[in-house]
């Protein structure tokens, strides 16, 4: 049996400092650009993108979203859904996440004629009932970070000395130290090279950055002070030829790139991240014959290209999975925390702004019971769940978000205080604002509106 080898390049048009002007850019540098290199080469990928990227390909460049409904009819991508707003599911209340869930299967079935049975779940953050919505949402199977999963272990934790920070990025380029302690340790290995269940029956597929992230500075062809040279090809084949013997020895697959689809045609985040420097989605042409490079490597190391239903279909073994239950609540991907995002100054100062209205969504459905639909209300919902987008909540100091993906959030909140006092109206309850008060609310989301506007943001003059 042929070991096989998925990659999923995964998008958000709403990135932290990717300026909307330069959205249609990036649909075209990028995405599309990926779509052309699927198809030259007629090798099966994942892709993964939020409802909202995909209703911004829909609008802004429909002729890249009719290549992507092609490469998925002729079986060549699968696609793979997550919340409509690029959010993070587990600072988010379940009730949203499911909403928002849904919403995006909607659409993606709406643009492609498909509804997506394979779910990520953005930066990976965890709490307990990230399975559950996700099932009850409709998925088959989740994408997972096997980092998060492998430092559950108190023995991995102890033996790599990698801890959590809510107030710090990641530690993505210390991951390594767990392949260095689990490379001989099949107990562990297996959960890499095998998909998993859930105790509700949820498959699941691990991704890591003991793979991803030698291949993203490949990609970037960076050094920057921290490297001498720019990793070689040498170094991926001899990463691949490592992981291909593990998994003939313990499994059936690996999930070698689940990371951004931008850093395919552009820079993304990389030097932000990295380095602190204030430079953002700059074009980067070498990276796309570079991620063409990486699909002829792993075909020279025998793998065969697989598409997540196909891995399912033809895995050696599900391992049932209860351990999942001992992620730590608030971790994410790159060995960093989703209460990072909690934790900036952005998102103490919007997120009760936020869960107001979702108590005033909740206290307006109740009162109006089932007298009639208002679409006031799911509106409402909607519109609070954008200005619960992640990016506008992210980076932490010294580095910040864009004031525009700040902007777009708090125009999200107007918007939805606006549409939860129509709903009132339409309800016939407008002037039992014990429930709700849409006039003082106003007042508070001008006051972190004037709040968050007089801050300095990075990478401005």
């Amino acid at each position: 049996m042929t070991e096989k080898i998925i990659f999923m390049p995964h998008a958000n048009i709403q990135y932290s400092q990717l300026h909307p002007s330069k959205r249609h850019w990036v649909i075209k540098n990028c995405y599309e650009k990926l779509f052309d290199l699927i198809e030259s080469r007629s090798c099966k990928m994942a892709f993964e993108c939020s409802g909202k990227t995909l209703d911004e390909i829909a609008v802004k460049a429909p002729e890249v979203l009719a290549k992507l409904k092609r490469l998925i009819a002729e079986g060549l991508v699968e696609p793979v859904s997550s919340p409509y707003i690029h959010f993070m599911p587990a600072n988010i209340p379940p009730e949203v996440c499911l909403d928002s869930l849904k919403h995006a299967l909607d659409v993606w079935e709406k643009y492609t004629g498909v509804r997506p049975v394979t779910g990520w779940n953005p930066e990976c953050g965890w709490a307990s009932y990230i399975p559950d919505v996700y099932k009850e949402a409709g998925f088959e199977s989740l994408v997972m970070d096997a980092d998060s999963f492998f430092l559950s272990y108190d023995e991995i934790r102890q033996a790599t000395g990698l801890a959590y920070d809510v107030e710090g990025h990641s530690n993505k380029n210390e991951l390594f130290r767990i392949e260095e302690y689990i490379k001989d340790k099949p107990e562990y290995l297996r959960f890499l090279t095998n998909p998993s269940v859930a105790p509700n029956g949820l498959k699941m597929l691990f991704r890591s950055d003991c793979m991803a992230n030698i291949l993203l500075w490949y990609l970037m062809g960076a050094t920057e002070g921290v490297r001498e040279k720019p990793v070689e090809e040498k170094e991926i084949l001899e990463m691949l030829g490592r992981w291909r013997d593990r998994v003939a020895a313990t499994g059936s697959f690996i999930m070698p790139y689940a990371e951004d689809a931008e850093y395919i045609g552009s820079s993304a985040y990389f030097y932000v991240k990295q380095f602190n420097q204030a430079r953002f989605f700059e074009e980067e042409p070498g990276s796309i014959e570079r991620f063409s490079k990486i699909l002829d490597m792993a075909k020279e190391s025998g793998y065969e290209l697989a598409l997540p239903r196909e891995v399912l279909r033809d895995a050696k073994e599900l391992i049932p999975n209860d351990r999942i239950l001992c992620i730590e609540n608030g971790v994410a991907w790159h060995g960093g925390t989703a209460k990072a995002w909690n934790n900036t100054e952005y998102a103490r100062i919007m997120d009760p702004a936020c869960l107001s209205i979702l108590r005033g969504i909740r206290a307006v459905k109740e009162e109006a019971g089932e007298r009639e639909e208002c679409p006031e209300l799911t509106d409402a919902m909607r519109c609070v769940t954008d200005a619960w987008v992640s990016d506008s909540r992210w980076p932490p100091q010294p580095t910040s978000p864009g004031r525009f993906n700040v902007r777009e959030s708090l125009e999200a909140l107007y918007q939805a205080n606006e549409s939860l006092e129509k709903a009132m109206k339409r309800c016939g309850i407008e002037e039992k604002r014990a429930i709700y008060s849409p006039r003082l609310m106003r007042t508070q989301i001008q006051a972190i509106d004037r709040q968050l506007m007089s801050m300095q943001y990075f990478g401005e003059e």
